[in-house]
C-alpha cells in the first residue's frame, strides 16, 4: 500500500508577507500549497506493517509555488520564495 492511500489530497492557497529582494517593498503574497489530511481510518486491504505505518502518518502540507512575481509596478520581477518551509506539519 503506498502513503497517498493514508491521505485525503487537496490544493489550498495561503497568504504570507514577503520582501522582494530587488527593491525592498514588502507585501502579501499568495502562495499554492498541497494538503494532506490522514484519513479517519486505515485503507481496507491493509496488513500490519501498513497499520503500524498508518499510526505513525501526521497531516502535512507541501508548498507548491517556489517562485513569486513582485507586486511593486515599477518592479515586477520574479523572486524565489525563502524563509518559509517547503513541507509544515499540520
Amino acid at each position: 500500500m503506498e502513503e497517498r492511500d493514508f491521505f485525503d489530497e487537496r490544493p489550498e492557497q495561503r497568504t504570507h508577507n514577503m520582501t522582494c529582494p530587488h527593491c525592498g517593498q514588502q507585501g502579501e503574497y499568495e502562495l499554492g500549497w498541497i494538503v494532506r489530511r490522514k484519513k479517519s481510518q486505515v485503507p481496507r486491504g491493509a496488513d500490519e506493517r501498513d497499520r503500524a505505518r498508518f499510526a505513525k502518518a501526521q497531516s502535512y502540507m507541501v508548498r507548491r509555488d517556489d517562485m513569486v512575481g513582485c507586486k511593486n509596478v515599477r518592479c515586477r520581477k520574479r523572486f524565489e520564495v525563502a524563509g518559509i518551509q517547503s513541507v509544515a506539519f499540520i
